[in-house]
């Protein structure tokens, strides 16, 4: 018997750990931080500490690939540990790797990060749809057949993305034709689809309408990058029950000590909840 869809583990996972997706950041100021050494294995101990303190507790740790690709071979060595460790410890793995391109190259792509039988397979992973959204079917396909998900960049905080993102075509914004592609895509599943949204966290109000959506929310930006939990509402409105708050540098900060760390994530993640209710 195969998984099932990554969007009815997520809300399994949401019930029972929480909103709160913890992202393992390993930037070199981190690294400063902690007191360990910009390499391999600085890395290595950096990303473990952040498995052993987060993945028992939190429902999903969001590794960025680039932070371990720096490192080359052995940085990716790394992060198939990770991967593999964080779902043994019951945590689902959202892979931030912002992959987007067309034909054999995105299927590649999503054999690299979907497949089974890759061990860089994670739960779900971040694309862009910037090539059209019909560019990432084959990623959406490989993640329907093996039970894993899609978050797809539509509308990001940083400045410079408002200029492609608030565009209109035939007087629809493209961030709001992502969206409604994505819904497209989880027409009639339940009790979630899998083919989710990043919209950043500290965007502000906008005109986006998620209510066809059926999909999940990551929302980047939680904590040291300025948003609270009344952002979250003034963003999301009505959808605010399907988004996955996403909060690094705010709790990364707490390290290297392993119980610092999981206190700092399960303090934004109750408050969260508490902010819910």
């Amino acid at each position: 018997m195969g998984r099932a869809p990554f969007g009815a583990r997520l809300v399994d996972a949401v019930a029972a750990r929480g909103s709160l997706c913890v992202g393992i950041d390993p930037h070199p100021g981190l690294l400063d931080q902690w007191g360990l050494p910009r390499d391999a294995s600085g890395l290595e101990r950096f990303a473990l500490t952040c498995v052993e303190a987060f993945a028992g507790d939190i429902s999903v740790l969001k590794p960025q690939s680039a932070f371990f690709e720096a490192y080359g071979s052995r940085g990716v060595a790394v992060l198939e540990r990770v991967i593999a460790e964080t779902q043994a410890a019951g945590a689902l793995v959202l892979l931030d790797v912002k992959r987007g391109d067309i034909g054999s190259t995105m299927a590649a792509y999503a054999q690299a990060y979907l497949s089974d039988s890759s061990p860089l397979a994670a739960d779900a992973v971040t694309v862009s749809p910037y090539l059209g959204f019909g560019s990432l079917d084959p990623a959406i396909e490989e993640a329907a057949r093996t039970g894993r998900g899609l978050f797809v960049l539509a509308r990001t905080s940083n400045p410079e993305g408002g200029t492609v993102q608030r565009a209109t075509v035939d007087g629809v914004t493209v961030a709001q034709s992502i969206v409604d592609q994505a819904a497209a895509r989880n027409a009639g599943a339940a009790p979630l689809g899998s083919v989710g949204l990043v919209v950043g966290a500290t965007v502000g109000r906008t005109d986006l309408d998620f209510s066809a959506l059926n999909g999940p929310l990551l929302a980047p930006g939680l904590g040291a990058q300025g948003a609270g939990p009344a952002d979250l509402a003034a963003v999301f409105g009505a959808a605010l029950p399907a988004v996955l708050p996403a909060s690094s540098r705010d709790v990364l900060r707490h390290g290297p000590d392993v119980a610092a760390l999981r206190s700092a994530a399960l303090r934004v993640r109750d408050e969260l909840a508490a902010a819910a209710r």
